[in-house]
């Protein structure tokens, strides 16, 4: 097998009068403590400071759930954010805006989570809400009753699909996927996807088992392809792995994150299964990008331009990941990009937004748009974060190089 290869994408940059004009835009989106981009240039101001008496410069402004390019959906935890994008994926009123499926993942499993979001690609399309395992908290049993899936005709009728240890929905009709371990749940998990949807594709993404800042972003691609998330850690190949990836034809094998996560060493072991590339950047927001931009073979998102979904969440709610996974398969169809502390926009995604800011030279109209999905509250995106990414998303006026 050919080796492992590093994928790493070159960012996409304005011309410089186009870049002159987005810096001259978000000029006005703050000063004094500016961070400065790789290349020595201003890229706004950190936000959430401390100032000098302790309280955190932001606006006085109360929370709200959108700007005009961005749209925050959820609450205090997973459960409630969960609920919130089911909500707004299958507004349910109607019956072709209710879900053939809803999956029920337990709340504090985030690799069930991440693994699970590959049903909500399709043909089941299903999507994800969180439960406990002696009950369904009230958010999920309220989602649940507007969302009223109508059963899956590839699914036996199913209208709930149980994963791993979460109590049943009452009266609905409940399969269960179980695995005994992480990677027996995967591989449960896609073998029931194939059952659903047919022949299993040739694509399969290895997540790291200990690293959920580093798992989250394959949850979204997932949703979107359809692809199963396995796993293995820095040491170990775990057989179910090993087996779920030797059940494809010519399997193609993408490991996210780099060795911290997944080790070299099982690198050689999954080379011996198929062709394997690691995508991976210096930390989760970087690994987060590199995979936002990555494409071959028709892999990938290949994000490098304007027009873009796009969905951000806290490191600090790895379960976020499967909640916001719906998101990113279907509407604007767009990556997952993490922030670790959600009072500050790290300066790599500032920079990536800025490759990707939308520009116009005569008519906005005619012009394409980047939007924001932003997963929970204030303790996982501030207001003034969620400020500073419409501000970068905002479509600009740019002198014709």
């Amino acid at each position: 097998m050919p080796p492992a290869t590093l994928a790493r994408v070159p960012p996409r940059r304005f011309s410089p009068p186009a870049l002159a004009a987005v810096l001259l835009a978000c000029a006005g989106c703050g000063s004094g403590g500016g961070e400065k981009r790789s290349d020595g240039r201003d890229a706004g101001p950190v936000l959430a400071q401390q100032g000098s008496g302790g309280d955190e410069r932001t606006a006085p402004v109360p929370a709200q759930t959108a700007t005009k390019n961005t749209t925050r959906l959820g609450g205090a935890d997973p459960v409630a954010d969960a609920a919130a994008v089911a909500r707004a994926v299958f507004p349910g009123r109607t019956r072709e805006t209710r879900p053939r499926a809803v999956v029920l993942v337990a709340r504090d499993d985030w690799r069930a989570g991440i693994s699970a979001a590959q049903l909500a690609a399709a043909p089941l399309s299903a999507p994800l809400l969180l439960g406990g395992a002696d009950e369904l908290p009230e958010v999920t049993r309220d989602a649940l009753e507007e969302l009223a899936p109508v059963g899956a005709p590839q699914a036996r009728g199913a209208q709930v699909v149980r994963v791993g240890s979460v109590a049943p929905p009452g009266r609905l009709r409940s399969p269960v996927i179980e695995g005994t371990d992480p990677a027996a749940l995967a591989q449960a998990i896609d073998r029931f996807h194939t059952e659903v949807g047919g022949t299993p594709g040739r694509d399969v993404v290895v997540a790291p088992l200990n690293r959920p800042d580093l798992a989250m972003p394959a949850a979204g691609w997932a949703a979107k392809s359809g692809d199963p998330v396995l796993w293995a850690d820095r040491a170990r190949l775990p057989p179910q792995t090993r087996a779920a990836i030797r059940s494809r034809p010519r399997p193609r094998i993408w490991v996210l994150g780099g060795p911290e996560g997944v080790g070299e060493s099982v690198l050689a072991r999954l080379r011996r299964l198929g062709p394997v590339t690691r995508i991976a950047g210096i930390d989760a927001v970087a690994t987060a990008i590199a995979f936002a931009r990555f494409r071959r073979s028709g892999f990938g998102w290949g994000v490098v331009d304007p027009g873009h979904g796009l969905v951000v969440a806290s490191t600090r709610r790895p379960q976020d990941a499967a909640a916001a996974a719906p998101l990113s398969a279907s509407g604007k169809y767009g990556p997952l990009l993490l922030v670790p502390d959600g009072r500050v926009l790290p300066n790599a995604l500032q920079e990536y937004l800025l490759d990707i800011k939308p520009g116009y030279s005569e008519d906005p109209v005619r012009g394409v748009y980047n939007h924001a999905w932003l997963m929970g509250n204030e303790s996982a995106v501030s207001v003034a974060v969620q400020a500073r990414i419409d501000a970068l998303l905002e479509i600009t006026r740019v002198q014709a190089p």
